[in-house]
């Protein structure tokens, strides 16, 4: 057989190293030489000597999932082989986290990550209410975590002289040296005569990164 389909931009080429790389831009290969963490559900192919097993939370995690409704639901890849992730085509990205960093992320926007790197889910500081986007995984350690995007993600510096104002459904996550708060851009009457539909944005200063979808909140689909 002759086609495009069969060339070398789209064949899996052997692994040089273990650990995760971009397959291309809308998967994640990971050679998994002891243990990795996924999303359940986003492994779309692998080879090799592979176990899945579902990753348990925990009493305190599952609470956490029943008040904030962010969960992260999380299966162990265990073995020697090579898996690739990717969930609805969205974009992919590799992250290298090094000690001392910390990375606020957004649990939809979650693929994969190395085992060694330790998460938690946390509520955002000056949220004050409960609501989608409002409680996010921070992940700290040392190793790399795979993120996708819905689209081409926008990266804007933060700067104690620039704040930056983002919608709660568009983000993606952002450096957790800046500070967050609630931000109400529009006036109580505005709102009571319908309003922009732009009524509340969170508030990231000081000095870092954010990174943020090209659109805003989706319909749930049914599993």
């Amino acid at each position: 057989m002759r086609s495009d389909l069969f060339s070398k931009d789209h064949v899996a080429q052997p692994a040089t190293a273990p650990g995760m790389s971009l397959h291309n831009s809308k998967s994640i290969r990971y050679a998994v030489n002891g243990e990795m963490m996924a999303r359940q559900g986003a492994m779309v192919a692998y080879r090799g000597n592979l176990q899945f097993e579902r990753k348990g939370q925990g009493v305190g995690g599952l609470l956490k999932r029943a008040v904030t409704g962010e969960g992260l639901p999380l299966m162990a890849v265990k073995g020697q082989g090579e898996a690739w992730f990717a969930h609805e085509a969205q974009s992919c990205f590799v992250v290298d986290i090094e000690p001392g960093d910390s990375l606020t992320v957004n649990g939809r926007n979650i693929l994969c990550f190395d085992a060694s790197l330790a998460y938690e889910i946390k509520t955002v500081k000056g949220s004050g209410i409960s609501g989608g986007g409002l409680f996010n995984s921070v992940f700290t350690g040392h190793g790399q975590l795979g993120l996708m995007c819905e689209g081409e993600p926008l990266v804007i510096p933060v700067s104690p002289q620039s704040p930056v104002f983002v919608d709660t459904d568009a983000i993606v996550g952002w450096t957790t040296s800046l500070q967050t708060s609630l931000h109400r851009s529009q006036s109580i009457g505005s709102m009571i005569r319908g309003g922009s539909g732009e009524a509340v944005q969170l508030k990231l200063e000081g000095d870092g990164m954010v990174v943020v979808r090209p659109s805003e909140a989706t319909p749930h689909k049914p599993q």
